[in-house]
């Protein structure tokens, strides 16, 4: 291990934040409603920010829209998908910091009636799906926050009922979990953020009415987060990808701005190393496409992510409001509640980054064009929650479309999609990858594959990854280096050796059209055209491979495998694919 990780472990393992014991932890709770993330009297500072500002009100105006359209919608069900509630507990979070948005801002009592209906109706489920506790987590910040927002304009009949929901179907079973050590209470992955974030919410809502649970509970979850806040050093990224990178600091943010609103300070949980640092990780994580580098079981769609704006104002990195406020068109409450309108561009963040410690790579030509060339390229480990087999895996756009794409996940209620037969299904085995698939197999499941070379210049930026244990069974080495020119190309090289005659397969997901001529390929996007071109191997040939699977696995409908197949070769291989643009049609 060099010396550079060695810190880093030592350092994850010596942070511990000290959390008040549950005597006095709720001892500076504020004794008034709303407490909770927008507390009272905010409701001022946001229609100064509205009148100071066209977007704040625009964003005002899409709210309002949303909340009117929800005044005769049917309220949520008790209806399960595979194991889940969790679509239904969504829909009534976002029904409620949408309806009880509004009335604060505006006073109009239907929509905190149409909200109140809506929490009444999950308070009288049976309920919340403890097994799958981000159910219960996300309905219990949804009633948690209506209950707080909303105070008073309930009924004490009204109050009652949601505040012994809040307590039986959701701190209770929380509580189980916690004296029983449970898995989410103990791992660092988006269910400890999100679970943990649900339970202090909710305790901090109810908490002079159930002091002494509250304040238990609150204690736990501080205790157990951290767990999961060591995960975002030293540099901010986040191992399950950009897509959970959202969900788990929405979570983070939910519970940290809980805490500061209600009791005056989150004891210094935002102080984690690297914390302060993630929404690089959101930043460089969106090509100029405006789509993600989705690697794991994430959506090419970034998502809004009002955190950003918090992240900003709390550790005083404007360029994280700029960015929120430019890239996401549908904003949504708490972006009104937090609006930060500072920020002016990403002039002085590095075109490049190397995230260390997932071993993962963003490259990009400029922030201001954008046609500007983007790439991700993938190290890090096959063993880290909701990651797929796709070590050296890459995504990459150029001239305003995205041309090699990571096709994402499969429905998560297929059989054993978290269990035995994950790496059955193409979207998430190696065959589903930008990467190479040599003799058919996936890669290790267990491999850890390093960025070995990292190195950015004025002119070209190249990255490296070993990918040898990823193909340990199958190659005595495998390496993979990117490298991109600032005058928009690219290259991707693969040394292999050791192969043994294996059949190996280059392989890359395109919504181009594709139009071979033997060592090239023209790639088409509407009026937009590159050039891929081998070399390396003698007699080495684009082809195109099928990438359907049978059903019920989604369909890649729309999508083309552009391939190179290299048989029966003993010795090394270096084999290059080079892109370049070429004139329009």
């Amino acid at each position: 291990m060099n010396a550079w990780l060695f810190m880093v472990g030592i350092s994850l393992v010596s942070q511990v934040v000290e959390i008040p014991e549950p005597e006095s932890i709720l001892r500076t709770l504020r004794n008034e409603h709303p407490r909770l993330i927008a507390p009272n009297g905010q409701e001022a500072s946001v229609k100064q920010v509205m009148e100071q500002f066209p977007e704040a009100k625009e964003i005002y105006r899409q709210i309002r829209r949303e909340a009117e359209g929800l005044l005769t919608a049917r309220p949520i069900e008790y209806r399960l998908e595979g194991p889940r509630l969790l679509s239904q507990s969504r829909r009534c979070l976002d029904r409620v910091y949408t309806l009880a948005t509004i009335y604060r801002l505006d006073g109009d009592e239907r929509f905190a009636q149409r909200a109140r209906d809506e929490m009444l109706v999950a308070a009288g489920f049976q309920d919340w799906n403890p097994s799958h506790f981000l159910d219960t987590a996300e309905m219990t910040h949804a009633l948690a926050i209506g209950y707080d927002w909303l105070f008073s304009y309930l009924s004490e009949q009204d109050r009652t009922t949601i505040r012994q929901a809040i307590l039986e179907k959701g701190l209770r079973p929380g509580e189980k979990v916690y004296r029983s050590g449970g898995w989410w209470s103990k791992t660092q992955y988006n269910w400890n953020q999100v679970c943990n974030g649900g339970m202090t919410l909710g305790a901090l809502a109810i908490a002079e009415d159930e002091p002494e649970f509250a304040a238990w509970i609150v204690h736990q979850a501080c205790r157990s987060v951290q767990v999961a806040m060591r995960e975002f050093a030293p540099d901010g990224a986040y191992a399950e990808g950009p897509g959970y990178w959202n969900y788990a600091t929405h979570y983070t943010v939910y519970m940290l701005a809980g805490l500061q609103t209600a009791l005056g300070s989150d004891f210094g949980l935002s102080g984690f190393p690297g914390f302060n640092r993630t929404g690089d990780f959101r930043i460089h994580s969106i090509g100029p496409t405006r789509l993600a580098f989705n690697f794991a079981d994430g959506s090419e769609s970034v998502g809004s992510a009002p955190q950003m704006f918090w992240l900003a104002r709390q550790f005083n990195y404007p360029q994280y409001a700029w960015h929120e406020r430019t890239i996401i068109q549908r904003k949504g409450p708490l972006h009104l509640w937090w609006f930060n309108p500072a920020g002016k561009g990403l002039e002085d963040e590095p075109l490049s980054r190397h995230f260390r410690r997932i071993d993962v790579v963003m490259m990009r030509t400029s922030w201001e064009d954008p046609e500007a060339w983007y790439v991700g390229f993938k190290g890090g480990d096959n063993r880290v929650n909701h990651s797929h087999l796709e070590l050296g895996s890459f995504v990459f756009d150029a001239l305003g479309v995205r041309w090699a794409t990571d096709l994402g996940p499969d429905n998560y209620n297929l059989p054993d999609y978290f269990g035995g037969k994950r790496w059955t299904y193409y979207r998430l085995g190696t065959a589903g990858q930008n990467t190479l698939w040599i003799n058919g197999q996936n890669q290790d499941p267990q491999a850890v594959a390093p960025i070995s070379r990292f190195e950015s210049t004025g002119d070209c930026c190249l990255a490296e990854a070993d990918l040898t244990p990823a193909y340990r069974k199958l190659a005595d080495k495998v390496r993979r280096m990117v490298q991109l020119w600032n005058h928009g190309e690219l290259m991707i090289t693969d040394t292999i050796e050791g192969s043994q005659g294996a059949e190996i397969i280059w392989q890359m997901h395109t919504r181009a059209s594709v139009e071979i001529k033997g060592s090239q390929a023209i790639l088409s996007l509407g009026e937009k055209r590159l050039m891929a071109e081998i070399s390396g191997v003698e007699n080495a040939r684009f082809e195109t491979l099928p990438c359907n699977p049978p059903p019920p696995e989604r369909q890649n409908t729309g999508i083309t495998k552009l391939a190179i197949r290299i048989t029966g070769s003993n010795g090394p291989i270096t084999l290059q694919v080079r892109f370049r643009p070429l004139a329009p049609k």
